[in-house]
């Protein structure tokens, strides 16, 4: 357990949402024949009733680093204004949030009996301290797991995905509405050099052909590491396959893709083996891809830009349309950025589910965004044009929301 803790300690780190130092610096919490923490902190006392109050073996406590803090912090003492009440709700509506989290509760104060019936019930809590509790610096994320650290891990960087989405979603809608208040726009200019891509050479991939099948996990071991050191993915979401000998290699379901040595499943094309129990929610989605398409590499990430402008949407239209509360799944209007094309679609085989939006789109193009979720990308030989296409899409999409803020801030 002691490896644990301090391996998603790191990890928090390494994903830009946590600090080495400070008061963003993690404090994670691992129960196994005694309650081990990767560094001492006063919270520790009041975390571990929370421990004896809940059925779990481990915890996170985290003040986000930013832009984060500030944006939880802001979407947190909305939430909390808007029931007046010592308790409140955030409601994203991505596909990660809406798939696992449903919602981000918060309270006001950092309280045991607080903390424990809102892990009861959801798997993150925030805690954002009003007026009267000046003694507790926010907001802070608290996250569990009943069998890993890892657990927490992945509802935090969740929590925080999330909370970068809604935020700039929201803004931008506030501002399509004439009802943006001071307060959004101020945080808005205070966050803006966070988002400012950091300027990155493509990676060298392992070039196609390849030869042999060890060469094809390790181009997709590669690919998928990759994918999470350009920012193009956050917690242990998105998926990768490659195509070859008649099988289609995939990541598993849950498994992250900068750690995916021992996690990738072989499918052979004609249903011929079981393997695929354990691959990617979406491997039908990748199935149908490669059949339609000939492509032999899927890339699916979730670029925060590409996400948050697959959900801009024109509010008059919007108010007007039979379809606003299943945007996700039912929009009829052919939307896109540049080229690629903005589809609707769920995790999943049902009647909506992507494997009946996603491969005809990539038909046409080499792209498309899943609303609200993610970015898919193919290569027709390697990770790289997949890659390449990736960060174009996302690098378009940011500044496509940008320009659009600029165009309304001057109205």
């Amino acid at each position: 357990m002691e490896q644990l803790v301090k391996k998603y300690s790191d990890k928090l780190v390494q994903a830009k949402l946590a600090d080495n130092t400070g008061l963003s610096q993690p404090l994670v919490g691992g129960l196994d024949d005694g309650l081990i923490w990767n560094r001492s902190a006063e919270e520790s006392a009041l975390l571990e009733d929370v421990f004896k109050g809940l059925n779990i073996n481990s915890l996170i406590f985290l003040r986000p680093r930013e832009p984060y803090g500030s944006l939880i912090g802001f979407l947190a003492e909305n939430a909390l204004k808007s029931t007046h009440k010592s308790f409140g709700l955030i409601q994203p509506k991505d596909c990660e949030t809406r798939t696992f989290l449903h919602d981000l509760p918060v309270i006001n104060a950092f309280s045991a009996d607080q903390i424990i019936q809102a892990l009861k019930k959801r798997k993150s809590v925030i805690i954002a301290p009003q007026n009267n509790n000046k003694d507790f610096k926010g907001p802070a994320i608290i996250a569990h797991g009943s069998v890993s650290p890892e657990q927490g891990f992945v509802t935090i960087s969740s929590v925080c995905f999330a909370g970068f989405i809604k935020f700039f979603t929201d803004y931008l809608e506030a501002l399509q509405k004439g009802a943006a208040f001071a307060d959004a726009h101020d945080l808005f200019d205070t966050i803006i050099p966070y988002t400012v891509p950091a300027q990155r050479k493509l990676p060298k991939l392992i070039s196609s052909p390849f030869p042999d099948e060890k060469t094809v996990y390790s181009a997709i071991i590669e690919a998928g590491k990759k994918t999470i050191e350009y920012d193009l993915v956050d917690s242990y979401f998105g998926n990768i396959s490659y195509f070859w000998n008649d099988t289609l290699y995939i990541s598993q379901t849950a498994s992250s893709l900068d750690e995916l040595s021992g996690c990738i499943d072989p499918v052979p094309m004609d249903g011929s083996t079981s393997a695929g129990l354990t691959a990617s929610s979406e491997l039908t989605a990748h199935l149908e891809t490669v059949s339609r398409t000939g492509c032999k590499a899927i890339l699916h990430g979730h670029p925060k830009f590409s996400v948050i402008l697959s959900m801009d949407c024109d509010p008059v239209e919007k108010a007007a349309c039979n379809f606003k509360e299943y945007c996700h799944i039912k929009c009829p209007k052919k939307r896109f950025v540049g080229c690629t094309p903005i589809v609707p679609g769920e995790v999943g085989t049902g009647p909506f589910g992507l494997c009946n939006t996603l491969p005809t789109a990539l038909e046409q193009t080499n792209s498309a965004i899943v609303y609200g979720h993610g970015l898919f990308t193919i290569g027709k030989n390697n990770f790289s044009e997949a890659f390449n296409t990736m960060m174009t899409v996302e690098n378009l999409c940011r500044n496509t929301y940008f320009e659009k803020i600029r165009c309304l801030r001057k109205t």
